[in-house]
């Protein structure tokens, strides 16, 4: 089971809902997070369960770059609006740096978070589970 995020500009957030409903059941039977409106939309257009932290504007970016910090995240789909400032630009920018630094595969647009989910749905991410299932402190 994958930990995966999602998260999607406001102008993004219909092109979320429909790529997350055409591949539902892929996701079905990982944990999923997002944040708030991003989360409310796709549990309202699916039968997916996602605990959904504040939006992104009020610190919801930066309670998913937390999950990150401590390696418990798999996956982000990140819709970004590249032709609109967002207001809060340095957590989005410290959300992508996190990535980076721990290694957590973040999709920026649907072309890649299209590659991405294939690759869950051919079990291309077992890697991950055999890192959470050797992490000092959990038990088999």
């Amino acid at each position: 089971m994958l930990k995966i995020a999602f998260i999607a500009h406001d102008r993004k957030k219909d092109e979320m809902v429909n790529f997350v409903t055409a591949y539902e059941h892929v996701f079905v039977g990982h944990e999923l997070f997002s944040t708030g409106t991003t989360g409310q939309r796709i549990m309202e257009a699916t039968k997916l369960i996602i605990h959904r932290y504040m939006s992104g504007p009020l610190g919801g970016d930066q309670q998913i770059g937390s999950m990150v910090a401590t390696d418990e995240l798999d996956l982000i789909i990140f819709l970004r609006d590249p032709l609109m400032a967002q207001p809060h630009e340095p957590d989005i920018t410290a959300l992508l740096r996190l990535c980076d630094v721990y290694g957590i595969p973040v999709a920026t647009n649907i072309a890649t978070a299209e590659i991405l989910v294939k690759a869950i749905d051919r079990g291309d991410f077992a890697w991950r589970e055999l890192v959470h299932k050797y992490k000092p402190g959990v038990d088999e």
